[in-house]
């Protein structure tokens, strides 16, 4: 089985068509019919967002922690008290790629980072999005840790350590405990997923806040 973890904060607008892609990801056929869980982390909701997760057919955990790196790890937790092999880890205002499962595997290592791209760029000035396209490098062997866009074999997780508990860079943390404990990562842009350019994000200095930073710096 594989399992795909949603850490959640008052996600309630943008869960269902994250929900909605997963959904897709999971009926790939070169999955061949293998299960796909979601589980989506409900961390200090006051909001939705668990009963739509539950509706749509999502297995809820709920955390009192404000806190992407308990909310990633009590996700993990559950999908390997459930027996997945594979976990993979997305954001609820982003949405996977119909093939983001079945490259993760196909890749045939330990742990994939892939990329992300944007979606909506709107609530930015366009100096945003040019420095943000010049930073960013959208091919193989890339440099970037996304949490919206990670996978790992679970006996890697567990030797590495699983996510610390941060709340912000916890997907950059895990990657390094992934290296250090001599797992292989997969760099690739064809595991992709395309992301919310939010000015007000989840994570202190996550995605919206390093675009809040190409916006002071523009």
């Amino acid at each position: 089985m594989i399992a795909v973890v949603v850490p959640a904060h008052d996600e309630e607008i943008l869960l269902g068509p994250c929900l909605d892609a997963l959904a897709c990801a999971a009926a790939h056929p070169s999955l061949r019919g293998e299960g796909v869980e979601v589980v989506v982390v409900a961390d200090t909701c006051s909001d939705a967002t668990g009963a739509i997760a539950a509706a749509r057919g999502a297995r809820v955990v709920e955390v009192a922690a404000r806190n992407v790196g308990i909310a990633r790890a009590a996700g993990a937790q559950e999908a390997v008290r459930r027996g997945a092999r594979w976990l993979a880890f997305t954001d609820a205002d982003s949405e996977v790629a119909p093939c983001w499962l079945a490259r993760q595997l196909a890749l045939g290592a330990d742990a994939v980072c892939g990329v992300v791209t944007v979606g909506d760029w709107q609530e930015h000035p366009p100096a945003v999005r040019r420095a943000y396209q010049a930073h960013y490098r959208d091919v193989e062997h890339h440099p970037h840790v996304h949490g919206a866009s990670l996978g790992v074999a679970t006996g890697a997780y567990l030797r590495a350590g699983g996510f610390p508990p941060l709340r912000s860079r916890e997907d950059v943390a895990l990657v390094a405990r992934l290296v250090a404990s001599g797992a292989t990562v997969a760099r690739s842009n064809t595991v992709r997923v395309r992301t919310s350019a939010r000015r007000v994000g989840r994570a202190p200095d996550g995605f919206a806040g390093f675009l809040g930073g190409l916006c002071e710096g523009g």
